[in-house]
């Protein structure tokens, strides 16, 4: 329970799976594979850990691509890191087969949590094949995102790599009694205490109060209602990937040269809504990320549809307008450029501002 986030969990399973090599003298894996659809925390974890990246790239149906796949594995894989559904909102089909190969290979499986909530209560990622993986609990178990929480990344693993676990751990004595203690071999201490005790005791409490059924009936609405939205949009904002969804669908914008994601983006504000993820995954031009979650209602959700409607019917009528949106904000369009490069980091505006 130590990890402070999801990112703090990934560096655990990783530091995880380079202690159980080297434990067994085998140093030669040096490499991690990751989709090439991956939150960008993944890569960024391979290297903290002193490891290296080979990107695997996605087939047209936006999953691993088996043949890619194969030809990266060999003798120095430490491992393959797979969030799954993947960043696509798509379910890796093959996911059972991946596991065995990259097992076969003698590489342990990472399972990035991020989009746990989409089959949390249906399918267990052990089954799967997975080793090693965290939980995002702002997504899956209700608590705040990351650093509006703060956050907590949980990190399960099977029985193999429990050794290895960050500490300390608790643990009940024959007699009843509880005590803490640190695994044999373990990765060290990632946070000090027991982790964020309010995040996780309002995750617990989230999980308790909804129940087995209540959990697996929220990820079987999160699917549904991204689906939903999908078929809403279909005609103005279509699928990247016409592979069936999961909890989320990344969009594709078919008018960027007379408007960009981001002129959508900023129109929606004069909408009344934040804009969904946008430019991401990379694989994907001029994305929209869109992932309304089994919390929004579903005349939440059509009237989302119809905010993006009136947006993109401006954009075939006037996109200059666009252009310069919003208008309807404290803050106008913003030099997101100047920003990078001269950011502002006093509470005091300068002159210049």
């Amino acid at each position: 329970l130590n990890p402070a986030a999801g990112a703090q969990g990934e560096l655990t399973g990783v530091m995880m799976i380079r202690k159980y090599h080297e434990s067994r003298g085998d140093r030669a894996r040096r490499y991690v594979i990751v989709p090439d659809t991956a939150h960008g925390t993944n890569p960024a974890t391979v290297v903290m850990c002193g490891l290296e990246v080979k990107t695997v790239a996605s087939d047209e149906a936006g999953q691993v691509d088996m043949e890619a796949l194969k030809g990266m594995l060999g003798p120095d894989i430490a491992g393959m890191m797979l969030t799954n559904p993947n960043t696509l909102g798509i379910f890796e089909e093959r996911v059972v087969e991946i596991c065995s190969l990259v097992h076969e290979a003698g590489g342990l499986m990472y399972g990035d949590g991020a989009n746990f909530n989409a089959i949390a209560g249906i399918v267990k990622p052990a089954e799967l094949g997975f080793d090693v993986m965290h939980f995002n609990l702002h997504k899956t178990f209700g608590t705040p995102h990351g650093g509006g929480g703060p956050g907590a990344g949980p990190v399960g693993c099977s029985p193999e790599l429990a050794e290895f676990l960050p500490g300390p751990l608790v643990g009940k004595s024959k007699e009843g009694s509880f005590d803490t203690f640190v695994p044999a071999s373990s990765v060290g201490r990632m946070k000090t205490g027991f982790g964020n005790f309010g995040i996780l005791l309002r995750a617990y409490s989230y999980i308790a109060g909804h129940g087995r059924d209540g959990v697996t009936r929220n990820s079987e609405m999160a699917v549904l209602k991204a689906n939903y939205l999908r078929h809403l949009l279909k005609d103005i904002l279509p699928a990247y990937h016409q592979t069936p969804s999961m909890h989320e669908f990344v969009a594709t914008n078919p008018r960027k040269d007379a408007v960009s994601t981001m002129d959508i983006a900023k129109g929606l504000l004069d909408e009344g809504f934040h804009s969904p993820t946008v430019y991401f995954p990379l694989t994907v031009k001029e994305a929209l990320m869109i992932e309304p979650t089994e919390s929004e209602s579903f005349e939440e959700i059509e009237a989302f549809a119809q905010a993006l409607r009136r947006v993109i019917a401006r954009a075939d009528e006037d996109p200059d307008y666009l252009h310069h949106a919003p208008y309807s904000t404290i803050l106008g369009r913003l030099d997101e450029v100047k920003a990078n490069r001269k950011p502002v980091l006093s509470h005091k505006l300068s002159s210049e501002s």
